[in-house]
């Protein structure tokens, strides 16, 4: 079935990227965090590049607020 915790945090992440605000991005971040912790070196790094895409989302976000 794979890691749970993994697969919770990829479909968290798909969302806040796919409606940005402030409550999904928060609630990505803690579903990544939570994920890490149970996670296979491989999963990490696939982590790592999720956690890297919603900062870029959060930054985008954080521009757009004083355009």
């Amino acid at each position: 079935m794979g890691n749970k915790l993994f697969q919770e945090a990829r479909k968290f992440v798909d969302q806040a990227v796919a409606n940005a605000t402030e409550e999904n991005i928060t609630i990505a971040k803690n579903s990544l965090s939570s994920a890490f912790a149970n996670s296979t070196l491989a999963e990490q790094k696939q982590l790592s590049e999720m956690q890297e895409k919603l900062g870029r989302v959060k930054q985008s976000m954080q521009g757009n607020e004083y355009s």
